[in-house]
């Protein structure tokens, strides 16, 4: 008989599958009967643990990352490209239930929020109304956008390229991007036993799947990783993740903790200014240092977003 312990880990592993399901699936048909057969729940059960441990539900969850995805690409959308093929290439059925609940969760258009977006090149924060519906703030960002492409030219020379793949284990996260350290944390000591951390070779990874700009912090959801070399059991928080080969941007940094969110803006920035698509992929970035042994306690880090 399982002890409650190694029931409520059993459960965070099913729950973990579903999410990197749907991560990789938003397009699809995603029936509370199929998530819940990939759990191996009941889908009752499959619906309130789910909910329990998310804090919110299978069906709010996936209209918020479908919503959330296209709203990051309208800051960046062409003009020949079309809002109608992108709602229905995100799981949408129609141009209509996606405005609805566009309108919904963001308290405007999604014609209002591109143009606003674009000109402001803004943060996005949601407040909460009287009547409870979600409003959006903006508010600039600290840098301009010249002072940004200035600052990155300091910093790295971008470099388009072929990446391999990526076999590794992670620990999820919900919640700041700034809180994923206790994420490793865990990793860490589940890994370290196992003999998984041969260092240089194995590599830290950070697996990001939200903007700041368009989900609520509170929301977001990352990836703890490390490289594996081989195939490796895995259970309870621990589940594996698989990064395809693929075009990225990558630009290398030496960063300070204060200085990640600067470097992912001005990757973001670079990516349309040079006139790449950002594709569907693994946002992610790899360290290839420890900061506590650095002089200067910097992250040597590459930043790597998928385009074509």
């Amino acid at each position: 008989m399982k002890t409650k312990n190694e029931q409520q880990l059993l459960y965070i592993n099913r729950i973990n599958k579903v999410v990197d399901y749907i991560d990789d699936h938003l397009n699809k048909d995603l029936s509370l009967d199929k998530l819940a057969e990939i759990a191996c729940f009941s889908t009752f059960h499959f619906h309130r643990v789910f909910s329990a441990l998310l804090d919110e539900t299978p069906n709010n969850y996936i209209t918020r990352r479908r919503i959330e995805k296209i709203a990051g690409r309208l800051l960046f959308l062409r003009k020949d490209e079309s809002l109608t093929n992108l709602a229905l290439d995100s799981g949408f059925n129609s141009i209509h239930s996606f405005s609805r609940a566009f309108r919904r969760f963001y308290g405007m258009s999604a014609s209002e929020f591109k143009k606003r977006g674009q000109k402001e090149f803004s943060k996005i924060g949601k407040t909460e109304s009287k009547n409870g519906a979600n409003n959006v703030s903006f508010e600039k960002y600290f840098y301009s956008m010249d002072n940004l492409k200035k600052w990155l030219k300091m910093k790295t020379t971008v470099e388009v390229k072929e990446m391999p793949e990526l076999k590794m284990v992670q620990v999820r996260h919900q919640g700041s991007y700034k809180e994923i350290g206790k994420a490793f944390e865990v990793l860490m000591k589940w890994a370290g036993p196992r003999g998984l951390l041969n260092f240089p070779k194995t590599k830290m990874a950070g697996v990001y799947y939200d903007s700041p700009r368009v989900t609520d912090e509170s929301k977001m959801q990352s990836s703890a990783c490390i490289t594996i070399e081989y195939d490796v059991e895995v259970s309870g928080q621990i589940s594996k993740i698989t990064i395809p080969s693929g075009k990225f941007a990558v630009g290398r940094f030496e960063l300070k903790v204060d200085e990640f969110e600067k470097a992912w803006n001005s990757m973001s920035l670079w990516v349309p200014e040079n006139n790449f698509e950002i594709r569907d992929g693994h946002f992610h970035e790899i360290y290839h240092n420890d900061a506590e042994q650095h002089p200067e306690r910097k992250w040597v880090v590459d930043i790597c977003i998928p385009v074509e």
